[in-house]
């Protein structure tokens, strides 16, 4: 073996070779790191801004902007290193109709993801239901969207089924309606009953005035005699709201004597002689 020949071979390749592998690895890193930064910078002083730019679109569309240039920065590097480009996009493609073709919910998902942010039936941070679940919309990725729960779990929702679904947006309007239906004995002064209700409602702090709250009887059942009471609230004192309702109304009516009614049935019985 001619050792001096080998040993020129191995210098004569890292000496030209191996450091434009080396040096394609360095740019590799530092574009990778530079493109992370710097739009992660020009994302953030758009958001900071005075014409701040829309959060949800901003997050998918830096984070497809990340990507691309990520995609170019590897495809100049193949490049450099000398291997041929033509070759490998036409592999590129290749590869793309036969995962296009396995990956097809994959897609499916894509397309909802695109269709999301035109449509933009919800934005992050807003309160939302689909799909059977409900939670904050934390971020909106190009293939799933990502709800927090109000118990603190983390539900990832495919894009393609949530685009074709029912959404229901509980964030969007300002105001909201709390709706409540409390029922009163016939024995009791259904009057009074509603006089305590609205004196009750007009007193609280966070129901609004306009629209005006409404407490009238809305039906007479099996059991009493029922007030259906509805009033505005904003939508972040919805909850507050609801539950101080639930509660006070109780209160208010057991101490002025007005019980709820309990569902009674009336036994017959009658002995065989009769």
């Amino acid at each position: 073996m001619d050792w001096p020949s080998l040993l020129q071979t191995i210098v004569t390749w890292a000496t030209d070779t191996g450091i434009r592998i080396v040096t394609a690895l360095l740019i590799l890193l530092l574009g990778f790191r530079t493109v992370t930064v710097v739009t992660r910078r020009i994302e953030k002083k758009l958001n900071a801004g005075k014409r701040s730019i829309d959060k949800t679109v901003s997050t998918t569309l830096f984070y497809a902007i990340r990507i691309v240039l990520k995609g170019l920065i590897v495809v100049c590097l193949i490049g450099y290193l000398g291997i041929d480009t033509g070759g490998i996009t036409a592999l590129i493609a290749s590869l793309g109709v036969g995962i296009g073709l396995a990956v097809n919910g994959a897609l499916s998902n894509l397309a909802g993801g695109v269709l999301l942010l035109i449509t933009r039936p919800f934005r992050i941070d807003d309160y939302i239901e689909a799909q059977g679940f409900a939670g904050t919309v934390e971020n909106i990725h190009v293939t799933f969207t990502r709800l927090r729960t109000p118990d603190n779990k983390v539900i990832y929702v495919p894009n393609g089924a949530l685009s074709t679904g029912t959404i229901v947006n509980y964030s969007e309007k300002r105001l909201r309606r709390v709706d409540h239906t409390f029922t009163v004995g016939y024995a009791d002064d259904v009057e009074q009953a509603k006089s305590v209700i609205a004196q009750l409602v007009s007193r609280h702090g966070k129901v609004l005035e306009d629209p005006p709250p409404f407490v009238r009887v809305s039906e007479h059942g099996e059991e009493g005699v029922r007030i259906v009471v509805r009033v505005w609230v904003a939508s972040a004192d919805y909850w507050d709201v609801y539950h101080d309702l639930l509660e006070q109304v109780k209160a208010a009516l057991d101490e002025e004597g007005i019980k709820k009614p309990f569902q009674q049935i009336d036994v017959h019985i009658q002995s065989s002689d009769q």
